[in-house]
């Protein structure tokens, strides 16, 4: 269908280099200004959030340690996340819509995918990391010491580098009929990317769906077989405060895998079509707000570490503001 689409109008990739613009939430003012505060609102919060992590773990040595950089890390990560997405889009919902070249489409997409991909990495290695705590309390420092904790990290971003290159470099060698073309989203993302090229991409989806077993199925199994280890290491704790620590330790990093696990495989690892990209663009919109939104709330809210050290750090400011 696609090849013979192509070869019956041949001056459509003649007619200019491509761009694209991105489908419009709505067409009333009154709700598109509603949905720019929105956003707006929420990208504002996740800043600052996802900062004051990072401020609190650097600047406090009693959150030295592999969880506290860990996290921090996930907190960067989430800031780069939206702010590749956020401001394009904010950008887009009021007024006229802004076309995007197709260098500027690949260029958001690869790191979007690089992100989004050492996202989930190094929710794993947080997994793994739950695993020594509770299973190997009194060798904890000696197994995540800091030169492993930095090789996990960097191992997790060179693999989601490779791998969110090799897509992107392959989904944009596709021809794209026309000079301006309609992304049904609010980002260049890859299924509704490839809704609109003209050409055969049955290989493209089956890469698609190996990148996305490598990047979301593989991980969540290995957290599962950790978390499996970490409850029957729990329910062998004697005491009921210790089982209740350690639940309330994992709670948090369970909550935000189970969000950003599931909303990303309900948008990659399902059979793509036309009326599935409407969703996938309300279930994108879930690991672009609501999980770097949730990332410090349950984080801080659920741990009282952090917590101690905000209210050390705000205590502080606040007694050399008055002096």
């Amino acid at each position: 269908y696609f090849t013979s689409k192509s070869a019956r109008n041949p001056v459509l990739n003649q007619s200019g280099p491509t761009e694209f613009v991105f489908r419009v939430f709505t067409t009333v003012p009154e709700f598109q200004v509603l949905l720019f505060l929105l956003f707006l609102f929420l990208y504002l919060m996740i800043l600052c959030g996802n900062t004051a992590i990072i401020w609190v773990v650097c600047t406090h040595t009693s959150l030295r340690t592999a969880m506290y950089f860990f996290l921090s890390n996930l907190s960067f990560i989430e800031i780069s996340y939206t702010t590749v997405v956020v401001p394009l889009m904010l950008s887009n919902i009021l007024g006229a819509r802004k076309p995007v070249p197709l260098a500027g489409c690949g260029a958001q997409m690869f790191f979007f995918l690089t992100l989004g991909a050492a996202d989930c990495f190094l929710l794993a290695i947080m997994a793994y990391d739950r695993y020594v705590t509770i299973c190997h309390p009194l060798h904890y420092t000696l197994i995540m010491t800091q030169k492993l904790c930095v090789q996990m990290v960097a191992s997790a971003l060179g693999l989601a580098l490779f791998l969110s290159l090799q897509l992107t470099s392959l989904i944009f060698t596709l021809p794209f009929c026309g000079h301006h073309q309609e992304i049904n989203h609010f980002l260049c993302d890859v299924p509704p990317v490839l809704q609109l090229a003209c050409a055969d991409i049955h290989v493209h989806q089956a890469v698609l769906y190996v990148v996305s077993i490598l990047v979301l199925t593989v991980p969540f199994l290995l957290i599962c077989v950790s978390y499996v280890f970490i409850t029957s290491a729990i329910l062998r704790i004697p005491s009921a405060e210790g089982r209740r620590w350690a639940f309330s330790t994992c709670s948090s990093h369970l909550t935000v895998v189970l969000l950003q696990y599931g909303f990303c495989a309900l948008v990659y690892l399902h059979p793509q079509s036309h009326s599935s990209v409407d969703e996938d663009r309300q279930f994108a919109l879930v690991y672009t707000f609501v999980t770097p939104l949730l990332n410090p709330l349950i984080y801080t809210l659920r741990n009282k570490d952090v917590k101690g050290a905000l209210k050390k750090a705000i205590g502080i400011k606040g007694t050399v503001e008055t002096l």
